[in-house]
């Protein structure tokens, strides 16, 4: 393990920023690459062979490039479909991202649980699976988005996005009334949290927001090991795989604690 250890954060969009701050939080020790794939975004739009033919070599590249200690999936997209295909490739340990669909159905109360993801998570045998092993006599709805992500990318570049948009694409989650109503809505998607101020104001009765981000940092730094004392000259840097620079500096430096990504 190399000091201070190299963390790359792979993600379709700007999405997994939300996965970064809380790995940064946990391990301010790090030097940090995230790669936005926005030449391919949205993955939602691709089907599962197109999916992994780009991410595998592309994670092959990358990795070949950075030399990480430690690669992050933070994606549940690619994650569903891709990481048993890096582990047999790769030897560099990886940490994908699944939907919470367990801690979710665990602490419902109302036994009401939404899964909201892009349309090919929710549609993935991967997902069913979960709901099959970890339901405990939860009743879960799967509910597809087709722009949430695409609104959650428009906000965060500072583009307009209108209540209405994001409160369609939020309504099929709420399902039921009174104590047989929704009461957890598991967060399938890594942009999803970019919007979750919005998200809990539009929802039409408040509910649990469940975002794997802070069990995806543990499991991040239990990999890692102790960490050392090297924030001070850790580093940070974004790469958009279209080649285009990023102008998003002051918006992104809280994922990045604080630094400023190269």
């Amino acid at each position: 393990m190399s000091s201070p250890p190299t963390i790359l954060v792979f993600d379709s969009g700007l999405g997994g920023l939300t996965v970064l701050r809380e790995i940064v939080d946990a391990r301010r020790d790090a030097h940090y690459i995230y790669v936005a794939d926005d030449a391919f975004f949205p993955y939602g739009h691709h089907t599962e062979d197109q999916i992994i033919a780009r991410v595998v070599p592309l994670i092959g590249e990358l990795t070949a490039r950075h030399a990480p200690d430690l690669v992050v999936i933070a994606c549940n997209t690619a994650s569903t479909l891709v990481m048993s295909h890096l582990r047999s490739a790769y030897d560099v340990p990886f940490v994908g991202t699944v939907p919470a669909i367990k801690p979710a159905c665990a602490g419902s109360r109302t036994k009401r649980v939404s899964v909201l993801g892009t349309r090919g998570t929710v549609q993935r045998e991967y997902t069913k699976r979960l709901i099959e092993d970890f339901a405990q006599g939860c009743e879960v709805t799967l509910v597809g988005s087709a722009e949430l992500a695409s609104l959650a990318e428009a906000a965060l570049n500072g583009n307009e996005v209108r209540d209405d948009d994001i409160a369609a694409e939020l309504a099929p989650c709420f399902v039921g009334e009174g104590d047989a109503r929704t009461d957890t809505v598991v967060l399938a998607c890594t942009h999803y949290p970019l919007l979750l101020d919005r998200l809990t104001r539009l929802a039409p009765w408040p509910v649990d927001w469940i975002d794997p981000a802070p069990a995806i940092a543990r499991r991040v730094s239990d990999l890692l090991g102790s960490p050392g004392n090297e924030s001070d000259r850790a580093g940070a840097e974004m790469i958009f795989t279209s080649g285009r620079p990023h102008r998003l500096s002051r918006a992104l430096m809280p994922f990045f604690g604080g630094r400023v990504p190269a």
